[in-house]
């Protein structure tokens, strides 16, 4: 029963989680500065990028277990593929956000050294699978 659950404290998933948390804390942080509507009236759209940062980075950690709890090694390929994809993605929105006029865009840079992080942790993972 111990050896079931050995996956909630792989370094890769605690770090999946770490992430997460610290790409809601961005969100909160940037929606104050991108919320208000420009002087004529139009939204910012880096504001979606950090909703989506949120949606990707909890969907790490969803995929993690989903592979975890797959029985066959096709399917664990299936979600470490989707992994790969969801950090792209994720990367990929955060340079996006380094565009936005925010003062949360320095908090972006934790965010890319975790996802740096993320990445080694992932390739790893990958060769266990």
């Amino acid at each position: 029963m111990c050896q079931k659950n050995n996956y909630l404290n792989s370094a890769i998933y605690l770090k999946a989680q770490e992430i997460g948390l610290l790409s809601r804390q961005i969100c909160n942080y940037l929606s104050s500065d991108l919320a208000p509507l420009s002087e004529n009236g139009i939204e910012n759209p880096h504001i979606y990028f950090s909703g989506d940062i949120v949606q990707q980075s909890t969907s790490l950690s969803k995929e993690l277990l989903k592979a975890y709890q797959s029985p066959f090694s096709d399917n664990k390929q299936l979600h470490a593929h989707t992994l790969k994809w969801l950090t792209y993605r994720l990367s990929q929105n955060c340079k996006r956000l380094d565009q936005c006029s925010s003062n949360g865009r320095d908090f972006l840079l934790l965010l890319k050294k975790e996802l740096k992080k993320f990445k080694k942790l992932q390739k790893q993972w990958i060769l266990t699978l």
